[in-house]
This record gives structure tokens, sequence and C-alpha cells, in this order.
């Protein structure tokens, strides 16, 4: 299904922080993200100052913890809700002073920021717009020439296999549609039309990786479940090996100029 306007999460802000990062699933979502872009992105720990830009930052979790390793951090997101929790988690970690905070449409970012950047962070975002298909050649328009873009999306796979598992045969016998109050994006992604979006830009994926590729298919917790860092030890491992990354709720894709 497709959505009219891009998603404010103004009134879905206090439901994210709670059911996402609240919980274990936003744990491991951050574990992947940070490892990949640990791998692939060097001036990150090096001393480098990289001039990073966090596109519908959500809480901040990326903004504060690049700056709080001495990089240039924009936090940009729709949501005035959002960006108000991102600031106050940026103020408990006394990095609020050093990231620009900016509310409002990502579209609008080129024309309102000077330059371009070796980082753009992009997460969980292109499955809450209108017009998915353009964000990969806007955020090309701002990336500096050596630099990357770390995008997560919801991964349409996952959504399919996932009603599977639950007999929600119904469910897959029309058009998706997500419910109005629910965190499930509406326009779940196949990932070969997001690498499509990819070449069409000009650009080079360098990392492909799942995100909670066991985690949300567990119906009843058993053994290692129970264990919280056990699971993100597995996660980590699995979201790396196919077929089981292909598999995961939201897939991360690493991409630059190749």
């Amino acid at each position: 299904m497709s959505i009219k306007t891009d998603r404010n999460f103004d009134d879905l802000a206090q439901k994210f922080a709670r059911k996402v990062y609240g919980e274990l699933k936003g744990d491991i979502r951050l574990a992947v993200i940070w490892r990949d872009l640990l791998a692939t992105v060097p001036g990150l720990t090096d001393g480098s100052s990289l001039r990073i830009l966090d596109i519908g930052g959500g809480l901040g979790q990326l903004s504060i913890r690049t700056a709080e390793l001495g990089h240039r951090v924009i936090y940009n997101d729709l949501s005035v809700e959002m960006l108000s929790l991102a600031q106050a988690e940026a103020d408990k970690a006394k990095i609020k002073d050093k990231i620009t905070w900016h509310q409002g449409e990502y579209q609008n970012l080129k024309d309102q920021l000077e330059g371009r950047f070796d980082l753009i962070l992009c997460h969980a975002m292109a499955e809450w717009l209108a017009q998915p298909e353009q964000l990969i050649a806007r955020l090309e328009a701002m990336l500096a020439e050596k630099g990357t873009i770390s995008l997560t999306f919801y991964n349409q796979h996952s959504l399919v296999y996932r009603n599977l598992i639950r007999g929600n045969f119904k469910v897959l016998e029309n058009p998706f549609e997500a419910h109005g109050g629910s965190l499930t994006p509406g326009t779940p992604l196949d990932p070969v039309l997001v690498e499509q979006w990819v070449v069409d830009a000009g650009l080079h994926i360098n990392s492909n990786t799942g995100i909670r590729v066991f985690h949300d298919y567990v119906t009843t917790q058993r053994g290692g479940h129970r264990d919280a860092a056990s699971v993100i030890e597995m996660e980590l491992r699995y979201s790396l090996l196919e077929p089981y990354k292909a598999m995961g709720r939201f897939i991360h894709l690493l991409i630059n100029r190749g």
C-alpha cells in the first residue's frame, strides 16, 4: 500500500521509544548498525572529524554516539516530538550543544544545509515515505565524494514470512495495510527494488546485512532466548550470513560511490 504523505511520528514517538528502544529489538538494531559502520567507516574511531547527517534521526542514539567521538553532527527529523526526545537524551549525555538540531522535511535539506557529508545515516525511514523511490537519489546529492550512506529499510520478505509462520494467511491475500497507530510500516520494501534505486543513483552497495534475523520470529522463548547478550551475539553472527540475513526484519545497506 502506498501512502499519500510522509509519516510524521509525532503521535508515535512515545510508543516508538517504549516498544523499540525500551526492548531488546532496539539493542539488536543498534548493535548491528554500529558493528557494520565500524567495519566500513574507519574514520569513525581514528580521530577524524567527519561531517555526519542523521536523517530521520529518531531518538538520536547515533547522533549522540558519533558526536561523543568528536564528529560534526546534524540531526534531522520530521517529528517535533522525536526531536524533543532526542534532545533530552543528548542533554543527559551532556552532548546536546555539540549537535546541530534540524526539524523538517528531508527533501528540503540540500537547499538548507551547506556542503556534503562524509556519512549520511538514514534508518527505518524509507518505508514511511510517500515516495521512497526518490530517497537514494536525494541522499546521493548530499554525499561527499568518498562518503558513505548507511540505510536501513523494512524488509518486505520478513513481513510475508512472519505472517506465514503465525498462520495469518488472510493477511497475505490482499495488499498489506498497516493500522494507523501501528509501528509496522505501510510500505515494506522489496530489497531488489531498493538495490535498483541504488544503482540508478550511480552508487554501489558495499555491505548488506540483516537486522533481527530471528528475534522477531520467536513465539515461545526458550534456552538462549532468555539471555539478551546471547541473543545479540547470535543476531550479530547470523546477520552476516545467507540465507539468514535475507530474512532480517530490516536490511542494512552501506552505500558509496564504488
